[in-house]
């Protein structure tokens, strides 16, 4: 990625830290880990957050995932890590600047965008509230595109092909 998208998600990633439990914190290896090929995440506890801890995810395809986990669980929307991490490679490659700009998609106006590849009228009929309202951005993309794959076949768990 160049470094003018570093510091844009860097950016971004200041401004979007959220607080979680301390037990959710302790639960995640939010640091340490150095690929995306990490262990999953353990599930993220469903209790109120403790009042100023906060956890910053690395800015990385593995802090991507991580983040949108969380912010999936406080919004009830089902996935794993392993299974979102198959989609990103199948369908970016883990660029969150991936255009698709030869499919029937993008000949009709719409083309898909980002980490999960979202056209932009699903991005916006399933942004999750308390993410970016970019579809490049990566946590944004890929927490609608798991509401998304949630509403229509159950969950990012269920998808194995494009979708």
């Amino acid at each position: 990625m160049p470094a003018s998208g570093r510091r844009r998600f860097g950016r971004t990633r200041l401004v979007r830290s959220l607080a979680v439990a301390a037990v959710a914190a302790i639960a995640l290896p939010v640091f340490g880990a150095t690929s995306a090929s990490a262990a999953p995440a353990a599930p993220v506890s469903s209790a109120p957050a403790a009042v100023g801890t906060a956890t910053a995810y690395p800015d990385t395809l593995d802090g991507w995932i991580r983040e949108s986990l969380s912010i999936m669980a406080q919004h009830g929307i089902p996935g794993s890590y392993d299974s979102i991490h198959r989609n990103i490679m199948r369908e970016s490659s883990g660029n969150p600047q991936a255009i698709n700009l030869w499919d029937s998609n993008a000949v009709a106006g719409t083309p898909s965008k980002g980490l999960l590849q979202v056209i932009d009228p699903t991005f916006r009929a399933y942004h999750v509230p308390g993410t970016a309202l970019d579809p490049f951005d990566p946590v944004a993309n890929i927490t609608a595109a798991c509401n998304y794959a949630a509403d229509r076949y159950g969950s990012i768990d269920n998808v194995f092909g494009a979708y």
